[in-house]
């Protein structure tokens, strides 16, 4: 069974390139343009089997969103990716403590991001 993965980004261009790669592997891909779109889309269903977050994005950006899915029923122990131009430490801190389950900073390959969500998403 196909595995769905949730991407979260405010750029058009990046989430057209996500959606593109992870379904030629087989991912079904729900797209969202920010945090509070997101957020709407978990609490509806379906439920994703892995979030992949930007950080810097309009209305509710990544880290909060990290915290606020998290905080949702269902969603403690679903891995999070946080996929971003941003490499400070102290933000890499402040989301895995909010619960991200790793942090890659853009640009990341197919083949890479591919082989990062096999090591995060059992049975991928």
């Amino acid at each position: 069974m196909a595995k769905t993965i949730l991407v979260v980004d405010d750029s058009a261009t990046m989430l057209m390139s996500l959606k593109n790669s992870l379904e030629i592997t087989g991912f079904i891909v729900i797209t969202a343009a920010d945090g509070v779109i997101a957020l709407g889309k978990l609490q509806k269903g379906p439920k994703p089997d892995l979030i992949i977050t930007d950080i810097n994005m309009p209305n509710m950006g990544g880290i909060e969103f990290i915290g606020k899915a998290r905080a949702l029923p269902g969603f403690r122990f679903i891995p999070i990716l946080a996929l971003t131009t941003e490499s400070q430490q102290a933000r890499r801190d402040e989301a895995k403590k909010l619960g991200a389950t790793g942090w890659l900073v853009k640009p990341v390959g197919g083949a890479d991001l591919i082989k990062i969500i096999k090591q995060v998403l059992p049975g991928a």
